[in-house]
């Protein structure tokens, strides 16, 4: 089914660039299904349909408008940004594969690979999260746009370099200006934020967030199961919220992470880890933080024995992986940007 009042609303609004494959709660069977209930019960919550609730979730202090958003999106795209010119924010977080970038480590400049051997989360639906990076040193997507593009494995770029690259482009200055007024100053802390407001609108609705809203026919029968047992097994303590995820959480509690060797990453100061989103997580493999695992049903498998303390065998780890597939949220649809040309005075490329 289709939503037409969510997308109305949404793209009238300009939140969500394109989306307009979203559900109508009005048109949707409202059945009273006792899952639905559980699942709410025990902290699981849908992706708003309301479009003034989800504003709260995901604009609070970066007000969005067209303008920003569309700005931030050719900033996310921007290969300049980098050191080398040729790795944008959506080289490691690909719009197109679920957000990630589909490699257990990521992969930066002078193709240097993560040296702690960190994988790549996705950006879909990271607005919703607590804390941003594995070890949640980021409170928001305004504050850890500017890692990366500093990082010298990722974009390697000081950011004297970025604000050189952006602010010798007139295309830019003026679309700047546009968004913020004549006296912006267009900074290192106004171009990732710029960004941000534009990873605040990858917001991926799903059936799940359907079905939460009511509609009992959103889910199979084989996915409400797989749903139940998600509950009942316990997975819930650490994915719930809208996120399914996004939270600091204890990692490896009751045994050790099999491939704990790969990888120097050991979480927080207080051994603490950022548990990824479920949503879409059929499309970001490798999984965990080092992406050691590729076989959704034994990622499964491996966080019920070392965050829970319990078997789960192939068939209930089958079943679950089926309910996440109703986690496979529609995607926003995103134009590829046109982007300004450099100019005489715009740093060269650097591979150095």
């Amino acid at each position: 089914m289709r939503n037409t009042k969510l997308s109305s609303l949404v793209c009238a609004s300009l939140l969500f660039v394109g989306a307009t494959n979203c559900i109508n709660a009005e048109d949707a069977k409202q059945t009273v299904d006792p899952l639905i209930q559980k699942a709410l019960s025990m902290g699981l919550k849908a992706i708003p349909n309301d479009i003034n609730e989800l504003k709260k979730l995901t604009d609070p202090d970066n007000v969005l408008t067209a303008q920003k958003v569309e700005l931030g999106k050719k900033l996310y795209f921007e290969p300049r940004l980098s050191k080398s010119g040729i790795i944008s924010c959506n080289t490691c977080h690909n719009l197109g594969l679920g957000g990630a970038d589909g490699v257990s480590a990521a992969v930066g400049h002078m193709w240097t690979p993560n040296p702690h051997h960190l994988n790549s989360p996705t950006v879909y639906n990271s607005v919703f999260f607590k804390a941003q990076f594995w070890d949640g040193r980021s409170p928001h997507l305004e504050d850890q746009a500017q890692g990366p593009m500093q990082a010298a494995p990722e974009m390697a770029s000081p950011p004297s370099l970025v604000e050189e690259r952006v602010n010798s482009i007139p295309e830019y200055i003026a679309e700047f200006k546009s968004v913020y007024g004549n006296d912006v100053k267009i900074d290192f802390a106004t171009i990732t934020a710029t960004i941000g407001a534009f990873e605040r609108t990858l917001v991926t609705p799903s059936r799940f967030d359907d079905y939460l809203h009511g509609d009992a026919s959103a889910l199979s029968d084989t996915e409400k199961e797989g749903l139940d047992l998600f509950l009942t097994k316990g997975c819930i303590a650490c994915h719930n919220g809208v996120a399914l995820g996004g939270t600091m959480q204890a990692f490896a509690v009751t045994k050790p992470y099999k491939f704990a060797n790969v990888g120097d990453f050991k979480g927080d100061a207080n051994g603490m880890v950022k548990t990824p989103t479920l949503r879409n997580i059929t499309e970001t493999a490798p999984y965990f933080h080092n992406g050691q695992i590729w076989s959704l049903n034994e990622a499964i498998q491996e966080m019920g024995s070392i965050q829970l303390g319990i078997t789960i065998s192939d068939d209930e780890a089958t079943k679950i992986a089926t309910f996440f597939k109703a986690l496979e949220g529609r995607k926003p649809e995103i134009t590829y940007p046109m982007l300004p040309a450099s100019t005489a005075t715009t740093p060269k490329p650097d591979f150095k």
